[in-house]
């Protein structure tokens, strides 16, 4: 039996919140960044905010939304 793909989180977020949290991978390629870069913003605390479940990051949709605002917003007054 096939497993279910997942869908694109970048399409999801496109369309409405995802029904799930988010994990760092779906961040990293939903900001085309490697691995890596999601956990030096985290750890820089310069990207979404994340949150733990045990030892697991998870980010809510809401807060990357919010977090893309604010993005485009310092980028809009920077110019």
């Amino acid at each position: 039996m096939a497993k279910p793909i997942d869908p694109d989180p970048r399409a999801t977020l496109r369309g409405g919140l995802p029904d799930r949290y988010l994990t760092p991978d779906d961040i990293a390629e939903l900001f085309e960044v490697p691995l890596e870069t999601v956990y030096q913003w985290r750890k820089k605390r310069t990207g979404p905010p994340g949150f733990r479940i045990g030892k697991h990051v998870r980010y809510d949709p809401t807060d990357v939304y919010a977090y893309v605002a604010q993005r485009k917003i310092a980028n809009q007054d920077a110019a």
